[in-house]
């Protein structure tokens, strides 16, 4: 067999449906987001950049990187080893109880990614408690799905976002068998928001544990940037909440927070967090220090949501479809492939105006969308451009605005 034939066969028929993903060569600019440089084939151009994950501009809030100056200047450059062996300094110790207690837990762990975290806790916990049924939003993300997966523990998929229908499916189960409720709070692609009390009401009346997934949460909702949990009071009510540190925190790593027993038993059992080396010791600081000022300060949090606002509506007003949610993401929806790559090619080439096509299968066929994502940093001049831009290309593409 020729392989390489048959990866490219495979590859011609991404190209063809408008799949094929496409890398920006972005360089960020500390002290200047949203700017960029754009490495292009033929050349080098500015970009403002409108749909990165360091939501808040933490990946240069100069408190992060003289805290990773210090650490890396102390400690050097890696961490080592795995935490278990010769891996753990003392940054992962404190970035660890600063995420405890961030989400009023007893203990926290730290793992690499928060595509990890959720792929090592929950394969952990389906395929080490005996008889363990877990009960999956029909939204979770991939990482989720991978982990419920690899546990290889019985799975129900429960209708997005609704507590009816996991009542219904928890009540036909043995009261006595042990479950898990896995779901997310801000869900990333549409943006819309779980009904968290709800389903913990639904899991307490059945005896389940729960499994939050706060990664587009944590940072940006609640008075100290703990999630919707937080803002919403109920944090105490999950069993586990899993986070990350790359997006609001501005970082990388991944984390779950939960009771001292269950934090040791995944840290005991899981081959995802026994067998990969640690964090380095300056990404742990950086992410503890983040952590800290988004803690105290809500000026960021403010901000963002004021910029959120106002980019919906000049959207609006001038006619761009975007999905109508309560978060800080907002998806201007397109609905094909092609289409939805052009227009961001164009954006980009001839605007200045970075924001990445959205295809499946991260959205279903026929939802491709831009997934735009307004930071504190954007200023009015900054919308005004993205506005004017997307109305020309949306025109250039034939595509029709609302009146």
């Amino acid at each position: 067999m020729d392989h390489d034939a048959f990866f490219r066969k495979e590859l011609d028929g991404l190209h063809r449906d408008g799949r094929y993903r496409v890398f920006a060569d972005i360089e960020r600019h500390a002290g200047d987001f949203p700017r960029a440089t754009h490495h292009g084939d033929r050349d080098r151009r500015p970009v403002t950049v409108w749909c990165s994950n360091d939501y808040l501009g933490m990946g240069q809030h100069p408190s992060v990187l003289a805290a990773m100056h210090e650490a890396l200047d102390r400690c050097g450059a890696g961490a080592g080893g795995t935490r278990n062996i010769s891996g753990t300094s003392h940054h992962h110790v404190l970035l660890e109880r600063e995420i405890a207690d961030l989400h009023g837990k007893e203990a926290a762990l730290l793992f690499t990614s928060g595509y990890v975290s959720n792929w090592a806790t929950l394969s952990t916990l389906g395929s080490r408690i005996p008889g363990c049924i877990i009960l999956s939003d029909a939204l979770n993300h991939a990482s989720m799905i991978e982990g419920i997966r690899h546990s290889r523990a019985e799975r129900q998929v429960f209708a997005h976002n609704d507590p009816a229908d996991l009542d219904r499916r928890l009540a036909a189960l043995d009261p006595a068998r042990p479950k898990l409720v896995a779901f997310e709070s801000v869900y990333s692609m549409d943006g819309d928001i779980a009904p968290i009390a709800e389903l913990c009401d639904v899991a307490e009346r059945h005896g389940a544990m729960t499994y939050l997934d706060e990664v587009h949460g944590v940072g940006l909702y609640g008075p100290r940037g703990g999630g919707i949990a937080e803002r919403e009071g109920i944090a105490d009510r999950l069993t586990v909440i899993e986070g990350t540190l790359a997006k609001a925190f501005g970082v990388v790593g991944g984390y779950i927070a939960a009771s001292a027993a269950l934090c040791d038993f995944v840290r005991s059992f899981s081959s995802g967090f026994i067998f990969t080396s640690a964090l380095p010791p300056a990404v742990a600081a950086g992410a503890a220090a983040s952590i800290r000022h988004l803690k105290a300060s809500s000026a960021e949090r403010r901000r963002q949501q004021q910029v959120v606002a106002e980019v919906r509506r000049r959207l609006d007003a001038a006619g761009i479809p975007h999905l109508d949610n309560p978060s800080h993401i907002v998806p201007v929806m397109v609905g094909c492939a092609v289409r939805c790559k052009a227009i961001a090619d164009r954006l980009l080439d001839r605007h200045g105006v970075y924001v990445q096509p959205i295809n499946y299968p991260t959205v279903p066929v026929g939802t491709e969308r831009l997934r735009i994502t307004p930071s504190p940093l954007h200023t009015a001049a900054d919308i005004d451009h993205l506005v004017r831009s997307l109305s020309a290309a949306f025109a250039a593409e034939g595509l029709r605005q609302a009146a």
